[in-house]
């Protein structure tokens, strides 16, 4: 059971790196642009891939009516995200150190990957929601107004994970290095689940009965 819980303490200490590395990546590839033009979506803002990468977003993004892309205090996950993250951060940690010493069971250890994992499922739909309204809440202005062959409004939301072709742009979109962190912090728990599991099967029977009251 020790074994499982040092492991539920690192999984959940991984998401630290949410915090540092960027959670999503969208990129932006043209002829014009030999150098793609990309965005890093953090959990407590959005930066440009390359210093001016923003800038001239907002500036293609004008012609076509698309809103700028959002600064922190334009979008409350921005200041709740974190927070979130550290909250589930401690939780784990204490979840782990409690099934060291004996005090909880192993299903502790999935309750918070599942839970994590409600989270994360509620995080992506926040997200493409908001990938929806930027891409077709369109300023009626707009310099130019370009329409499907249907003749309805072309609409540029981009992809939540993959490619799409919009226009002569080449949209990507796909998780970067803190998703990747938060991934395998995550898998560090269900592997920690079934290791105590395991271990607590191979306990003499008080034990496994203490442990039972305890979760």
């Amino acid at each position: 059971m020790k074994k499982a819980s040092v492991l539920m303490v690192i999984g959940p200490l991984f998401l630290l790196g949410l915090y540092v590395f960027p959670l999503w990546n969208i990129m932006l590839g043209a002829p014009q642009y030999p150098d793609p033009l990309g965005m890093n979506i953090h959990i407590n803002e959005i930066r440009g891939v390359e210093e001016f990468d923003i800038q001239n977003i907002d500036n293609l993004n004008h012609y076509i009516g698309m809103k700028t892309i959002p600064k922190v205090e334009d979008m409350w996950e921005f200041q709740v995200f974190p927070t979130v993250i550290g909250l589930m951060v401690a939780l784990g940690v204490i979840i782990g150190l409690m099934g060291f010493f004996k005090k909880i069971s192993p299903n502790w250890f999935i309750g918070w990957f599942l839970l994590m994992s409600v989270l994360g499922i509620l995080g992506m739909y926040d997200f493409n929601a908001w990938l929806i309204d930027y891409g077709t809440n369109l300023d009626p202005n707009a310099i130019m107004k370009l329409t499907n062959p249907d003749g309805t409004p072309m609409t540029y939301k981009p992809p939540l994970f993959g490619h799409v072709k919009m226009l002569n742009f080449d949209v990507t979109s796909l998780p970067a290095a803190g998703a990747w962190m938060m991934f395998t912090g995550m898998m560090l728990t269900v592997v920690a689940f079934f290791t105590g599991r395991k271990a607590v099967k191979n306990t003499p029977e008080r034990e496994v009965i203490q442990a039972r009251k305890a979760a």
